[in-house]
């Protein structure tokens, strides 16, 4: 199979590069910048502007699927000019990519296209599946947003499937860093009340996840790519000091939290208790289900 990543210089995107070459498919991406796009596996990296311009057609020359990892960190204070490039990034790209289809004339067999579990907000300790309907926060309208502009492929002949992801675990994650510093400093853990719920995924059952709706034609529509026990923050905390050798007696309120992040403090906030159903269904097996394992992996302990 040739598959198409954007976004494939992004902590994401190059694993699952690595993965997807290891399992002999074929991988294109593409970049801003690709004369200075290096990464190994990829046969070729094309220069595409994901908010501004629809994909290159030549991009899609031959390409059997798609996976479209392209995105604004949402890290960071969320001003309005923040706001408008974490909603460009995702819906105006998602958009871009279907009038990249519509004017190439060879479509793809798969559209996975990277969504979040922002998507459900801040539900408390009920169980989330598939089926759930969206959250009434800012990323949750966001998230519904881009899934949206993705279904348009599905009048192409192209099947979709939205990779609602969790927090992924593992070397050098981008989510990991503030908190291992935060253990460093003998500050590891409570954050607000502690029993928000954190859904999490290794990042090799996230890359698993990716290549399992790629190659299963049973898959589409949203996919939580999750582990199947999500964990409380303070459980999180605990696991993460364990593996670490840290004390976690650690605790900032919520209104510090607040004032630091602004409204980003909701994904650090929220509950969102979110189950990989359709995953589990399709018979796919996680390789990471226990926290305290996939920290071990993820930090080399």
């Amino acid at each position: 199979m040739r598959v198409l990543i954007t976004g494939v210089t992004g902590y994401l995107g190059r694993n699952l590069c690595q993965g997807l070459t290891e399992a002999w498919h074929q991988v294109v991406g593409t970049s801003r910048d690709p004369e200075n796009a290096k990464v190994p596996g990829v046969l070729k990296v094309y220069a595409w502007e994901p908010s501004m311009q629809p994909l290159p057609a030549e991009a899609l020359g031959g390409v059997d699927a798609v996976v479209h990892l392209v995105g604004e960190t949402v890290m960071g204070r969320w001003t309005a000019a923040k706001k408008r490039r974490l909603y460009d990034s995702r819906v105006e790209s998602a958009r871009n990519i279907i009038r990249g289809m519509e004017t190439s004339s060879a479509h793809p067999k798969v559209l996975v296209s990277g969504s979040a579990v922002g998507y459900y907000g801040n539900r408390g300790d009920h169980e989330l599946t598939e089926s759930d309907v969206p959250g009434d926060d800012f990323l949750a309208g966001l998230t519904e947003d881009w899934e949206k502009a993705v279904s348009e492929a599905e009048s192409l002949g192209v099947r979709i499937v939205n990779s609602r992801t969790g927090l992924v675990v593992g070397a050098g994650a981008p989510f990991l860093k503030p908190l291992l510093l935060q253990n460093r400093l003998f500050a590891g853990g409570q954050l607000g009340s502690g029993k928000q719920w954190w859904p999490w995924v290794h990042l090799v059952d996230f890359v698993g996840a990716i290549r399992f709706a790629l190659e299963n034609e049973t898959l589409y529509g949203p996919m939580n790519v999750t582990s199947p026990n999500p964990a409380r923050q303070r459980d999180f905390a605990k696991a993460l000091g364990r593996v670490l050798h840290r004390p976690t007696f650690g605790w900032v309120p919520a209104t510090v939290i607040r004032l630091a992040l602004g409204e980003m403090a909701n994904e650090v906030l929220t509950s969102k208790r979110v189950l990989p159903r359709a995953l589990c269904d399709a018979g796919y097996n996680f390789r990471y289900e226990e926290l305290d394992r996939a920290l071990h992996e993820a930090l080399g302990r």
